[in-house]
């Protein structure tokens, strides 16, 4: 079993590569069109909307099988091999071994246990890179059927139905959740997502001001006071260090609209 995922993990990646950049990157990724991303925590009150250049986001969350035809073809990022000041002692953890999955990790449930530093490598490997914390939120923002459905109370109450509950001892493959407007997969209640400029949120917290946003008056300051799940995202992403690598935190690649 163990050589059957691997081989299967490396086909996924021969596959990859006998096609162009471009024609992969159309294959596994959706376009987010332009426009406003509203920051939970604006940066002035003359700015309470950020604009977001049109994207190419993955359609699902990096599955472990894939991560794994990247750590196969690039073995310095394997567990056991790869530096310290990249990734703390749970990378991966999950897997069964450092070139093999195992009952912990299915092939297609989404990788977890992976570093910035390893994410932001794999993007990279792929021609792509993580997306920004704007881009993500912009994509993050869509309903079903709308591209901003914050005015949607049924979608609001899903949203925070997903984000109350526990996280499953099993992932699930992905995609197996209905897609939103952009037609992306498992923004909310799968796993936790790394973005490019997560220090944003941590930079933050460096005056006395801004640290009243994530106490008991948290709420003081923020575009939207009912926005639960965006203040948890923002308190994840406060408290991360680009060497972590937590059993709920994993990624998805982002790029050019062109």
């Amino acid at each position: 079993m163990k050589a059957l995922l691997r081989n299967v993990a490396l086909l996924a990646l021969a596959g990859v590569a006998s096609t162009s950049g471009a024609e992969a990157r159309e294959t596994s990724t959706v376009l987010v069109g332009a426009g406003p991303y509203k920051p939970l925590f604006p940066a002035s009150p003359s700015q309470t909307e950020v604009h977001v250049d049109a994207f190419r986001l993955d359609k699902t969350p990096v599955t472990n099988g894939q991560f794994l035809a990247f750590v196969s073809a690039h073995p310095a990022w394997r567990r056991d091999r790869v530096a310290g000041a990249l990734a703390e002692p749970g990378y991966l953890s999950r897997w069964a071994a450092p070139d093999a999955l195992g009952a912990n990790a299915p092939v297609d449930a989404p990788v977890v246990d992976v570093s910035w530093f390893s994410a932001r490598a794999y993007c990279a490997a792929r021609g792509m890179r993580l997306p920004t914390e704007a881009e993500w939120e912009r994509a993050a923002a869509a309903s079903r059927d709308r591209a901003d459905g914050s005015s949607d109370p049924a979608w609001r109450a899903e949203l925070l139905a997903l984000y109350s509950r526990p996280m499953p001892a099993r992932l699930p493959d992905v995609g197996t959740s209905a897609p939103n407007f952009w037609g992306v997969y498992d923004l909310h209640g799968v796993v936790w997502e790394w973005v490019e400029d997560f220090s944003a949120a941590a930079a933050a917290m460096t005056s006395p001001s801004a640290q009243l946003r994530f106490c008991g008056a948290g709420a003081a300051g923020a575009s939207d006071a009912t926005d639960f799940p965006a203040f948890q995202r923002v308190a994840l992403r406060s408290s991360l260090h680009a060497s972590y690598a937590l059993h709920d935190l994993g990624l998805r690649c982002a790029g050019s609209a062109r």
